[in-house]
């Protein structure tokens, strides 16, 4: 995986793969972007759930699981992705997929242009391993919130911010991410003091 690789050439994969047929397993979309390139799986279940495609049922939960899956591998060193069998076989209406993407092309090429290599340190060890840890656990959570309206799509934009940090070199987006994951970590402990008042 080259770090020049941009989101808007990652949504032009994504495409290709949706128009093959009508329907799209995940073992589809892995393989387009590469079982050797860890970014770009992390980044595009992310975007999965901040699209429309959050919407449709248990869709959140298995972006969620995958984003935990791709988070632990990384921070395991591993080389190559490994998923489950059951979860590479699910399958999304192609026309949906596609829809997804073709929308979320201009936001996407909005972001690539605007990255700088910004606060390299903070895409580096150790920092760069707290980012991999803090994708993981927004991804275990997602199953747990699927019933809780935007939380999986706030941990989504957290998992896109601190993935295409990593992925542009960027560290703004990586300090983006950590002040948001801080302030809904403020925020659900205002509500719950507030709720036990």
């Amino acid at each position: 995986m080259h770090h020049d690789e941009t989101i808007t050439g990652l949504m032009g994969r994504v495409q290709a793969v949706a128009e093959k047929g009508e329907r799209t397993c995940l073992r589809d979309v892995i393989d387009s972007l590469g079982r050797d390139s860890f970014i770009p799986q992390l980044m595009i279940p992310a975007l999965a759930v901040v699209s429309p495609l959050s919407g449709v049922p248990l869709f959140s939960s298995l972006c969620g699981i995958t984003i935990a899956l791709v988070s632990a591998q990384m921070l395991a060193q591993r080389q190559r992705i490994w998923l489950p069998r059951w979860l590479l076989e699910k399958e999304i209406d192609s026309k949906r997929l596609l829809s997804a993407a073709t929308r979320m092309k201009r936001p996407a090429g909005w972001l690539d242009r605007i990255t700088r290599n910004r606060l390299r340190v903070l895409v580096w060890p150790p920092v760069l391993w707290i980012a991999q840890a803090l994708c993981l656990a927004c991804g275990l959570m997602m199953p747990f919130l699927e019933l809780v309206p935007f939380t999986s799509s706030i941990l989504g934009t957290v998992v896109l911010l601190l993935s295409f940090g990593m992925l542009a070199r960027d560290g703004l987006f990586t300090l983006l991410g950590f002040v948001m994951i801080g302030g809904l970590g403020i925020g659900v402990t205002v509500f719950v003091n507030g709720s036990t008042v």
